[in-house]
């Protein structure tokens, strides 16, 4: 695995942090406007963050199609009129979606489209079209995906005993979006298509090694783990997807890919990053698993196991099921969906993290997998997941990556439209 950090200053980290993501065209300019209305001024949470990303790329990705016709489009199947302006098209595609999702936020995103459509050096006939075709884009995504179940009204109580989830310390906060399980999935027949098998029993010989794995390696005083895996383990701690948003915002930048390029790659990204999360909701709420903070401190429900009452992980637990890890679901998905778009292993990918005090930490990975492998060691590092629940995670995000590519986003065949 290789990776660097590097520390800069207080201020720069403050600037990352409420700037959009460096970008070199509107695609990725609204990618991170997107990233500020969803996360920083919407305060939606971490991975579940990434429907709302998916609803805005989609839309962006059907209006650029639209204009260049070189992919299969994904709800809106409209045709341009020639001259229009694929740029207009996106930024009005993200802005109308934005703006649906988040009414309160639109005097800042009027400003913010204004701008952005003052700075395109098209013709104003051009951009026009393009604003038309956006827009046109945008209202089929919307209608496409009424009723899908978004934030709808889910209850859920947490049981009790062995093995099962129950809220976390310190702030045993509620079970986080149960809705999210049952929500109608983007490639997915269901959101259980790809449900796992479980979490190991607790009579197990693998549920003594994972338990007393992430006992020593994730405790909040850990002698085994070394200082720089400690770092890891805090580094994937930020918000899933504002960490996510500038990483693909960086990968679109340091790759020049153009206008039509970005809208298909961050599609491509945010939709199998959001339908891995609803994947591994309905997992996660299916078995209800107990987190180590909670196990470790109950003695793992094995006689064989010592409780430590005292134990606390090295991060703060996620308010949501165990199994399977979330993050091994969305970044192996996000993992093979780069390597399958730039169609190697070998892609220089950059991200960075404000989960720290001293400054904006970067890591850098020059393999699609060196970034998996470093998420699943840093959940364990941090103390939130078993070695079999980060398998697993993995597994279904690899099936939801694969089954997208051949079915989504994909060129006309021999070149030509269906």
């Amino acid at each position: 695995m290789k990776s660097r950090m590097f520390l800069v200053a207080a201020v720069l980290f403050t600037l990352l942090a409420c700037r959009p993501v460096p970008a070199q065209n509107v695609v990725t300019d609204w990618n991170g406007i997107a990233s500020s209305t969803i996360v920083a001024n919407g305060g939606k949470p971490s991975a579940t963050s990434s429907v709302w990303f998916a609803y805005s790329s989609i839309a962006v990705y059907d209006a650029v199609n639209a204009i260049h016709h070189r992919f299969q489009p994904f709800y809106y199947k409209g045709k341009a009129p020639k001259g229009a302006s694929d740029e207009a098209a996106a930024l009005a595609a993200s802005h109308r979606v934005l703006v649906n999702y988040f009414p309160a936020q639109q005097a800042a995103l009027d400003g913010a489209f204004q701008d952005s459509l003052a700075k395109i050096t098209a013709s104003v006939d051009a951009k026009n079209i393009g604003v038309t075709v956006g827009e046109a884009a945008a209202t089929a995504l919307i209608a496409a995906r009424a009723g899908d179940g978004l934030e709808a009204s889910v209850p859920y109580t947490p049981g009790s005993g062995p093995g099962v989830w129950q809220p976390t310390p310190p702030k045993f906060a509620p079970a986080l979006t149960p809705w999210l399980a049952q929500m109608r999935p983007f490639t997915m027949t269901s959101a259980g298509q790809f449900l796992p098998d479980g979490p190991t029993t607790l009579s197990s010989r693998e549920w003594v090694e994972d338990f007393n794995q992430v006992r020593t390696l994730g405790a909040v005083d850990s002698t085994v783990r070394t200082s720089q895996q400690s770092e890891i383990g805090l580094f994937w701690t930020e918000h899933t997807g504002q960490q996510y948003a500038r990483t693909f915002g960086y990968l679109a930048e340091n790759y020049k890919l153009n206008v039509s390029d970005s809208a298909r790659m961050m599609a491509i990204l945010w939709t199998g990053f959001a339908d891995a999360t609803i994947g591994c909701w309905n997992a996660k709420y299916t078995y209800n698993f107990w987190r180590p903070v909670t196990a470790i401190r109950a003695g793992g429900g094995n006689s064989v196991l010592i409780a430590d009452a005292n134990w606390t992980p090295l991060g703060s637990t996620p308010n949501h099921p165990e199994y399977p890890a979330a993050h091994g679901c969305v970044t192996a998905a996000v993992s093979d969906l780069i390597r399958d778009y730039f169609g190697t292993r070998k892609v220089h990918i950059v991200t960075d993290s404000l989960a720290f005090s001293d400054g904006v930490h970067t890591h850098t990975f020059e393999d699609t997998q060196d970034l998996f492998d470093e998420v699943f060691w840093a959940r364990i590092y941090a103390g939130f997941h078993y070695h079999h629940s980060l398998e697993d995670g993995g597994k279904l995000g690899g099936k939801v990556s694969r089954q997208l590519l051949r079915t989504r986003f994909r060129q006309w065949e021999d070149g030509k439209e269906e």
